[in-house]
C-alpha cells in the first residue's frame, strides 16, 4: 500500500478516533515525525490535549490544502480586512468564535502546522489591528489592572501585552 492511501488514526482528548490520509495529516510536522519514528503506523496516535471538534477542524484544513497550498499571508497585515489577503475558503474557515479560535491556535502550535498557525494568528491580528488598548480589552474581555503610571510605560505595546495575557489565561484554564 502506498503512503498516499494509508490511513492514520488520531485519538482526541475525549478518546474519539479520527481517521485521515497519512499524506494529508503530514502537514503537521509533529505527526510526520511521529510517523517517521514508529514501526507500526496502524497504531492510533493519541492527542490528549486536543478536543475532537478542534482536531476535526484541523483535519478539514489539512484536507482542503493538501492539493491546494495556502497563499502566503503578508506580515504585518496592512489592514484589519483579512478577506483582502486570504482566500474566501480560508476567511470562512477562521470565522469562528474567539474561544474556539484560541483552542485552534494552541492545537496547531502543538502540532506544528505553520500555514494554519499563520492563518489563525492573522485572524487575531485582524481583530486587534487599528484598535486602542481599551477596545482590545473589550474585545477580549481583559481587565485593566494597570495603574495609570504602569499603563503609560507600556502604552505603545499594550495591545501585544493584552493579547499575550489573553492567550496565557486560555492556556492556564
Amino acid at each position: 500500500m502506498t503512503s498516499s492511501k494509508k490511513v492514520i488514526t488520531l485519538v482526541s482528548a475525549e478518546g474519539v478516533s479520527c481517521t485521515v490520509n497519512r499524506d494529508v495529516i503530514c502537514m503537521s510536522n509533529v505527526i510526520k515525525n511521529i510517523l517517521n519514528d514508529i514501526d507500526d503506523e496502524s497504531e492510533p496516535i493519541p492527542l490528549p490535549n486536543i478536543k475532537t471538534n478542534v482536531l476535526n477542524k484541523i483535519i478539514e484544513y489539512c484536507k482542503h490544502h493538501y492539493n491546494n497550498p495556502p497563499s502566503q499571508i503578508p506580515q504585518p497585515l496592512k489592514s484589519a480586512q483579512l478577506n483582502e489577503v486570504v482566500s474566501e475558503w480560508d476567511y470562512e474557515f477562521v470565522n469562528v468564535d474567539k474561544e474556539f479560535l484560541f483552542e485552534l491556535i494552541l492545537a496547531e502550535n502543538f502540532l506544528d502546522i505553520k500555514p494554519l498557525l499563520d492563518l489563525t494568528c492573522a485572524k487575531v491580528a485582524s481583530m486587534i489591528k487599528g484598535k486602542t488598548p481599551e477596545q482590545i480589552r473589550r474585545e477580549f474581555d481583559i481587565v485593566n489592572d494597570f495603574t495609570p503610571e504602569e499603563e503609560a510605560k507600556v502604552c505603545p505595546h499594550t495591545h501585544i501585552y493584552y493579547l499575550y495575557l489573553y492567550i496565557t489565561m486560555r492556556i492556564m484554564n
